[in-house]
């Protein structure tokens, strides 16, 4: 995956994609912490996610919060959706992407829908296989996003200018 450096005037929203109460029993009683997964994008094409830690809801989603702005990846969108099908796994987690027709929206479920809004991707069809587990899935998603390849990446490695296969 590659990194983005991101100027501080893009605007990245965060979601919370999943919260887990952990419980640690000691001498004393029991002790109940937070762990947070949230995914941060601009809805054009940057994504990131992070995890935080804490006694609090709202300390673990910040804290999940600084982390995925240190976690940036870009991602190719063009015109609402993605440029090709895409296969990845994380863990036990296994992703399908496939791109889909205008108007058809985003039919993805949980934590893949959280990932594919904040991207900004519109019109996509996508299948979990495999384990639910909302951290696996979004690691899988992120993966499969930052594998992708537009026309204009795989041109310019080719050494091939856009122009001249649009215009023959």
């Amino acid at each position: 995956m590659k990194n983005v450096k991101v100027n501080s005037d893009v605007e990245l929203k965060d979601r919370l994609v999943a919260i887990n109460r952990v419980t640690k029993v000691t001498k004393g009683g029991r002790t109940f912490t937070f762990a947070a997964i949230v995914v941060v994008g601009d809805g054009n094409g940057i994504i990131g996610w992070g995890l935080g830690k804490a006694g609090e809801v709202t300390a673990a989603i910040a804290k999940g919060v600084e982390a995925a702005k240190k976690n940036l990846v870009k991602v190719p969108v063009l015109k609402g959706t993605i440029p090709h099908e895409m296969e990845a796994h994380f863990g036990g987690a296994q992703v399908f992407l496939r791109p889909a027709a205008a108007g058809t929206g985003l039919v993805a479920g949980g934590a893949m829908r959280a990932v594919l809004e904040s991207v900004g991707v519109k019109d996509v069809l996508a299948k979990s296989k495999g384990s639910s587990n909302p951290h696996n899935l979004v690691k899988a998603t992120i993966a499969a996003l930052s594998q992708m390849r537009d026309a204009y990446t795989i041109a310019g490695t080719r050494g091939i200018s856009m122009d001249k296969v649009f215009n023959g």
